[in-house]
């Protein structure tokens, strides 16, 4: 018999001591910002790591990234020493504060957590005072904070910010990111009747046949959602299927096509659809989007360089891209690309761009969309592949097409949409994505 049982003990000693409400998922939302800032990965695929993890790590982890710029500065003022060039503790600090500025957090649950989050960690112990002490003066300041006039472009990474500026001028500039901050609302694509979801669902029906959700909400609770009738997808993001104009019947090829909206689009218009994705794991989730929607498609996973197949009616390539457009509803991607990626991703649209065209009929369509805001990667894109392509011709967007009106629809023809609403119908007065999409055809032989 061992010592342990003779004294009536057990051999692994007491128990541990469970954790505090709320630590894990603060524990989950410092991890996740600093591999984001460190390793530049998303931070949707980081916190799908841990899958069933407490809504308010993404909620903390995305307001972080949301007001980076602003929370740098404010711990920045605080700091003797300044920030921490560490990832991780710059994290630590920032999440903290993120939820004493910006989320309905009580400040002791925000300050104790954090810093019980420094003490448990070895490489973050030395900071326990630290963010005791900074983080309770932020508590103490919130509601000066609050009042400062920190513009919006604050919170983009600087060569960002410049860019915008420079290309639409500051006043445009400040109010799409000040759109970033504000987050997006919650938009719906129905398969049929999108009215009549819209009235079933509280929310509102666009001019651009999106439905707009009134407020967040669980998407799996929402009538409609376990039968397959709609699916989110945001206003922007649907307008470049809804160009191709794919009827009943028509052969059509979706490139870059998970996680599966556009496919989902296509295939509700009756077009015999073709997704192309190099990416199995997107392609797994695009094809339970289909099985949910009650909706058929080819699913090809290849590179769409690589794809090879018999001239189509009409083809929609969306390309990777740098994803600026995309800031209201994931923010961390201004933070996971620098502005050397751009030349990188122009010369891998124009490649692609090429291909595409080489799978266009005779008489066909093709259209090409990314969700940035960069010229680049836009308009300028456009515009060189007409010059090299001279077999193709634009197809103007009318300004009636989208339920925008003329404010979506660039000078040549094309459609730009920005995340701010200027210039929009009063329904779009939360925004959109920002999107550009080119409508091009091949001459008939």
């Amino acid at each position: 018999m061992t010592r342990a049982r003779r004294s009536g003990r057990s051999e692994e000693g007491p128990p541990a001591a469970a954790e505090p409400a709320g630590f894990g998922a603060r524990r989950l939302a410092l991890a996740a910002v600093a591999e984001v800032l460190r390793s530049r990965t998303g931070l949707d695929e980081i916190l799908a790591r841990s899958p069933g993890a407490d809504p308010l790590a993404r909620a903390v982890a995305v307001t972080t990234f949301r007001r980076l710029g602003t929370l740098g500065r404010v711990l920045n003022e605080r700091l003797a020493k300044g920030l921490s060039a560490d990832e991780r503790a710059f994290a630590l600090l920032a999440t903290g504060a993120a939820q004493i500025l910006f989320l309905n957090v009580p400040d002791h649950a925000a300050v104790d957590l954090t810093v019980e989050l420094a003490r448990s960690d070895p490489k973050l112990r030395h900071l326990t005072g630290v963010a005791n002490a900074v983080l309770r003066r932020v508590a103490r300041e919130r509601e000066a904070i609050l009042a400062e006039e920190i513009s919006p472009l604050e919170d983009a990474p600087v060569w960002l910010a410049e860019r915008w500026t420079g290309t639409y001028g500051p006043e445009r500039a400040a109010a799409m990111a000040a759109a970033h901050r504000d987050g997006a609302p919650v938009d719906l694509s129905a398969k049929e009747d999108a009215a009549g979801w819209a009235e079933r669902l509280g929310g509102a029906l666009l001019p651009s046949g999106s439905i707009r959700l009134a407020d967040r909400t669980a998407i799996p609770d929402l009538p409609g959602y376990a039968e397959g009738a709609w699916w989110v997808q945001d206003a922007a993001a649907a307008l470049p299927a809804r160009l191709l104009g794919a009827g009943p019947g028509e052969r059509v090829a979706d490139l870059c096509a998970a996680p599966g909206g556009k496919t989902a689009q296509l295939a509700a218009a009756g077009a015999v659809v073709t997704a192309v994705d190099r990416s199995a794991a997107r392609l797994g989730r695009l094809r339970q989007n289909l099985d949910r929607l009650r909706l058929g498609a080819e699913v090809v996973c290849t590179d769409a360089l690589a794809f090879r197949a018999e001239p189509f009616d009409a083809v929609l390539l969306d390309a990777p891209c740098t994803a600026t457009g995309t800031l209201r509803r994931h923010p961390d991607a201004a933070w996971t690309k620098q502005e050397g990626d751009l030349a990188s991703l122009a010369d891998l649209q124009r490649r692609l761009l090429d291909h595409a065209a080489t799978l266009v009929r005779p008489g066909g369509r093709l259209v090409y969309c990314v969700c940035s805001l960069e010229p680049e990667e836009g308009e300028q894109q456009a515009a060189a592949f007409l010059r090299r392509h001279p077999e193709f011709e634009r197809i103007p967007v009318a300004p009636g097409e989208t339920g925008l009106g003329q404010a979506v629809v660039t000078d040549e023809g094309d459609l730009r949409t920005l995340p701010d609403a200027a210039g929009l119908p009063e329904a779009f007065r939360r925004g959109l994505d920002g999107f550009f999409a080119c409508r091009v055809s091949r001459k008939p032989a």
